[in-house]
């Protein structure tokens, strides 16, 4: 499971930086940023289920999600103001 859920952040992480890298407007980048959010919301419940025990593992992935959670709000902003 922990092995799992480390596959799942870094393949998260993939995909949302492909994502990216096709944006084409601040909209594209608003998806991205749900997606994203989601995925918080799934670790969360994972962590939760998994009584918090994944040795620092789960802990890490979530926080990787939300750095780019942030970031991803970031350029949101500044492609709005283009």
């Amino acid at each position: 499971m922990k092995k799992y859920l480390t596959a799942a952040a870094f393949g998260l992480s993939f995909v949302a930086g492909a994502l990216v890298a096709q944006v084409h407007d601040w909209h594209d980048l608003d998806e991205v940023h749900k997606h994203v959010v989601e995925s918080i919301h799934e670790m969360e419940h994972a962590r939760q289920a998994n009584h918090y025990d994944m040795q620092g593992h789960g802990a890490k992935a979530e926080e990787h999600l939300r750095a780019a959670e942030h970031e991803l709000a970031l350029s949101i902003d500044a492609a709005k103001a283009h």
